[in-house]
């Protein structure tokens, strides 16, 4: 395993930290992190 970036490693955490319900996907090419994708919902009670 590579060591990872630090760089990407907050940009992960920013991502996880900014969503209350959702997904954080991360795309991994030739043993390195080259994307983070974030996807966030939005949830109303009834």
């Amino acid at each position: 395993m590579a060591q990872t970036d630090p760089i990407k490693i907050d940009e992960i955490e920013k991502k996880i930290n900014s969503i209350k319900y959702g997904t954080v996907l991360i795309t991994i090419h030739n043993d390195q992190i080259t994307q983070i994708d974030a996807t966030e919902k939005t949830r109303f009670t009834r």
